[in-house]
């Protein structure tokens, strides 16, 4: 692998990660851009003791062009048009956010009053782009390129854990217009966060409290191989299963075999074997309907600091769709009060999919 760090016209980084070590990436990025936003403004809610970003920059972000390579600002560069990637092609490719939610680029942070404490959303967001084929999906990537994809999570997650202030790294994909992506190209993005998030926390807790024979989530791993009846496929250094409590119609949690505590401890064996079982299930996906499926896909790693012996590497990947026609939405008892309810049994969303992997 081959990596290459240049600048874009503001200044921002961008990296080009290529198969190939003669990839020439002197290509120079000739926009004329404006200034950088300031970081996001960080709040703190006493009642939930969560951070709060206030990033009033990313309403001006580029919303859902067109839909064509055309109009892209992900696709590679193409003479008399400059997009964020200066190359005319590229295999991999990851630069910082021209709209971060948090960065580096520090503002002016005053007292709001009342008990919210204040401070600069410092950290970094970066976008990585899986592809240089605007219409290809992440399903539909080379076993290679998922590899490459994953070479390049594992960098950024090294980096950025080593950025002074960076508690955390958070590497995820949106799919789907449902989901709200504002760009379709095949990409997803990097969040490096000044906290540990709330979702860790409450992973983590529930780790330390745990009374089995071993760590939480390889026992939790260990109690749905044995069951079977919720695993949708299997290799010999990866799992993928619906959990016993899903909250989302379809969800499927993918575990390695190795309790490790983020992307850059794997193996290249469990590198090699995530490619064929992960593509496998996102196919599943799309062929429940009949319809692409929009989805999240979440890497959940040890924070940078804390709890990483308790940690373990999994990828969570859910989808708002339950039927053809039909969306789960978030309304009064998921989004106020956090309290969900599946409309599909965990048992039947992993014969469901089991059924499109004979396809």
């Amino acid at each position: 692998m081959k990596r290459t760090i240049t600048h874009l016209a503001d200044g921002r980084e961008l990296i080009y990660f290529d198969r190939r070590d003669d990839a020439d990436r002197s290509a120079a990025d000739r926009r004329e851009l404006g200034p950088r936003p300031v970081a996001s403004e960080l709040r703190y809610d006493p009642l939930t003791e969560e951070w709060i970003a206030m990033a009033g920059h990313r309403q001006t972000r580029t919303f859902q062009p067109k839909g064509t390579a055309a109009e892209c600002p992900l696709c590679p560069s193409a003479p008399g048009r400059d997009t964020e990637i200066p190359a005319y092609d590229y295999d991999v490719v990851v630069f910082e956010n021209r709209f971060p939610s948090f960065s580096g680029n520090f503002g002016t942070y005053e007292d709001v009053g009342g008990l919210s404490e204040v401070r600069p959303g410092a950290g970094r967001c970066e976008v990585v782009c899986f592809t240089s084929d605007h219409d290809s999906s992440f399903s539909r990537l080379s076993d290679d390129q998922v590899e490459l994809v994953m070479e390049a999570w594992a960098d950024r997650t090294a980096e950025l854990s080593a950025v002074e202030g960076v508690e955390q790294v958070f590497c995820f994909e949106n799919r789907g217009s449902e989901i709200g992506i504002t760009l379709a190209h095949p990409h997803g993005q990097i969040y490096a966060y000044p906290y540990v998030t709330p979702r860790t926390k409450l992973n983590l807790g529930a780790a330390s409290r745990h009374k089995g024979p071993g760590n939480l989530f390889a026992d939790v791993l260990a109690a749905e191989r044995a069951a079977g009846t919720r695993v949708v496929t299997s290799n010999e250094h990866w799992t993928a299963f619906v959990p016993a409590a899903a909250r989302w119609p379809f969800e499927v949690h993918v575990y390695p075999h190795r309790q490790v505590p983020d992307l850059p401890a794997l193996t290249e064996a469990q590198r090699a074997a995530f490619a064929p079982l992960y593509t496998s299930v996102l196919r599943a996906f799309d062929g429940l309907f009949g319809v692409v499926m929009p989805y999240i896909a979440a890497w959940h790693q040890a924070p940078v600091r804390e709890g990483r012996d308790l940690a373990y590497l999994r990828l969570e990947l859910f989808s708002i769709r339950r039927a053809p026609e039909k969306l789960k939405y978030l309304a009064g008892s998921e989004s106020a009060m956090g309290a969900f309810v599946n409309d599909v049994l965990p048992e039947e969303a992993a014969r469901m999919l089991r059924s499109q992997l004979d396809h």
